[in-house]
């Protein structure tokens, strides 16, 4: 298989057997750049994060050691290696983190700096979540803000502005690279039992941690038309292949709580690389994105060939593990209908930045007439699958929103939900926690309570 890119502003092609080969395996054993290091192998603590310019022009920072070199066809990556001029002169980001001091041990610093380099590429000043996705045992994270913050107003270097790797095809390829949406469907009818393989934040975690073999593969990279969202009077539609970091931005004009809930989906190297069709295709009882799309009614659109189906997202999930979708029928997209912003997200995790919830929950409820109307109310965590809490909401119906119903209702949850325990957290801490999310919509809607009685 061979594998066109442009590798710190040089067009290579990078030769491999094995569609699972990591960029980060090929950068160090291959190439011999060890400035990208190796630390979890799992997407979790960024020394291995590289910067990668897709078609669109837009650098982003992405961990290399769960992207696959098949998804890096017809895109630009650039290493620490390639961070300064080529004549030597260091990237901003480079010089002030030896000016502010921002290297300790040094094993962290390359992935810190590619990652202050591509958020510095897209003019992102939000400093400390760019690099919350890099972790630093010397606990120096002072000073590396503070060489972020030194380099906001230094011009972008002319090299770093770089087009994408000319060419868009694998050859000598066993695997799949669908060009569009059509060309996937066709291809995964008659090969059911393949993978699919988007931001492969998770599939990659089958390889590097538990060795799993794949058997044969798609690379969805090429499917731009499942990328994207649009908005029109009726509803918000976001296409399968759409990166939460995408999404996030996308929706927060108009939800921002899910905005917010999606900052915290991992960090930014793993939002840039992440796909909500895969969030929600895996079915896992804890991912971040299906709580507040059920909360918000959302419709799931499945397609299989050339039959379409779609189905109130909830309905999607069976149980633990099965999901209502058929062999060879993939997530097409999901559309949100729209509607005034009455939602409240959140999320209970050990870590508050990237790190998997305990318990997700999304309230989405209007007060007309000093009563509460049509509420939906989900939570992930609570269950083998995320779920309404149907008992809950038909507690809310029609009452007022006070403080007195909302602790009615808190009662009601017992009643939903018979949560598990596990290594994040215990059945009784759970339903405590998701009660107290309830709750504390009197807290975070203030202006929405009813006069007490």
């Amino acid at each position: 298989m061979d594998i066109p890119f442009r590798l710190n502003g040089e067009d290579v092609t990078a030769a491999t057997s094995d569609p699972t080969a990591t960029l980060l395996d090929w950068l160090r054993e291959t190439r011999g750049l060890t400035g990208t290091k190796e630390g979890c192998n799992e997407g979790d603590c960024g020394a291995c994060s590289v910067i990668v310019t897709g078609a669109d022009g837009t650098s982003r920072a992405l961990n290399a050691c769960i992207l696959f070199l098949p998804q890096l066809v017809g895109k630009a990556v650039r290493t620490v290696e390639g961070l300064a001029a080529p004549d030597g002169t260091l990237h901003p980001v480079q010089q002030a983190m030896v000016d502010h001091h921002g290297s300790q041990c040094g094993f962290c610093t390359p992935g810190f700096v590619t990652t202050m380099a591509a958020a510095h590429t897209v003019g992102a000043t939000d400093h400390a979540d760019q690099i919350a996705g890099n972790l630093c045992r010397c606990t120096g994270y002072a000073p590396i803000l503070r060489a972020a913050r030194a380099v906001v107003t230094a011009p972008v270097p002319q090299h770093m502005r770089e087009a994408p790797a000319p060419g868009s095809r694998i050859s000598n390829s066993g695997h799949h690279h669908p060009r569009d949406a059509d060309d996937l469907a066709q291809w995964y009818l008659d090969n059911p039992d393949a993978t699919l393989v988007a931001g492969a934040t998770d599939v990659g975690l089958w390889v590097t941690k538990q060795f799993r073999p794949l058997g044969r593969l798609a690379f969805l990279a090429g499917c731009d038309d499942l990328r994207g969202v649009t908005v029109t009077d009726g509803a918000i539609e976001i296409g399968a292949m759409t990166d939460m970091e995408t999404l996030r931005h996308a929706i927060a004009p108009h939800h921002p709580s899910f905005a917010e809930l999606l900052r915290r989906y991992g960090s930014v190297q793993v939002r840039n690389a992440a796909t909500i069709g895969g969030n929600i295709a895996n079915g896992s009882p804890i991912g971040d994105s299906p709580p507040p799309l059920i909360a918000l009614g959302a419709t799931l659109h499945l397609r299989r060939g050339d039959a379409r189906r779609s189905m109130p997202l909830e309905e999607f999930f069976i149980d633990y593990g099965k999901q209502d979708r058929q062999p060879g029928e993939f997530v097409e997209r999901v559309t949100i209908p729209r509607q005034p912003d009455t939602l409240t997200c959140h999320k209970l995790s050990k870590r508050f930045d990237q790190d998997i919830s305990a318990v997700c929950a999304a309230f989405n409820m209007a007060v007309e007439n000093g009563v509460i109307t049509n509420p939906r109310v989900a939570f992930g965590g609570m269950a083998g699958i995320p779920k309404r809490a149907a008992r809950t909401e038909a507690a809310l119906e029609g009452q007022p929103l006070t403080q007195a119903t909302l602790a009615e209702a808190a009662k009601v949850l017992a009643q939903d939900f018979t949560p598990m325990s596990d290594m994040r957290a215990s059945a009784t801490y759970r339903l405590e926690a998701a009660q107290g999310m309830l709750l504390r919509l009197a807290l975070d809607a203030p202006d929405l309570l009813a006069v007490q009685p």
